[in-house]
């Protein structure tokens, strides 16, 4: 498939040209020559290399990440990549406990409103003369 227009590389992978063109803002493609009538052409390794960003997106990688990364991907440096894999998980895991905590005290406030009385729900309870949201007309 070599020879292919930002338009077919586009189409090939189930993204949008300016998602291409952003990528290539990024530093992530690189702009490929003009051949023929001024087009630009992608080759296969240009495909490759989106395959690459897209999977890397998909697990959560940022394009800061996904920079870091390409040279490893290049080289084929699977030690690399496992160790900002593991550098990921480490990451996704402090969040996914910090979710765990925010459930729970949701749980408990929702718990608390919904069987206690207005007195006893935290949510209710403002400040004296704060009644009002900020910005309100009085």
């Amino acid at each position: 498939m070599t020879g292919m227009t930002i338009g077919k590389l586009a189409a090939a992978e189930g993204v949008s040209v300016e998602t291409v063109r952003f990528y290539q803002r990024r530093g992530l493609l690189a702009q490929p020559p003009r051949h023929r009538a001024g087009y630009r052409e992608y080759s296969d390794e240009d495909r490759a290399r989106l395959v690459f960003i897209r999977r890397a997106r998909a697990l959560g990688f940022t394009l800061g990440e996904i920079a870091d990364l390409l040279g490893p991907a290049a080289t084929q440096s699977s030690r690399e990549i496992a160790a900002a894999a593991r550098a990921k998980l480490a990451t996704i895991d402090d969040q996914v406990r910090e979710l765990i905590r925010l459930r729970c005290r949701l749980r408990q406030l929702a718990d608390v409103c919904e069987h206690g009385d207005d007195a006893q729900c935290a949510a209710l309870r403002l400040p004296a003369g704060r009644d009002e949201p900020a910005g309100s007309p009085r």
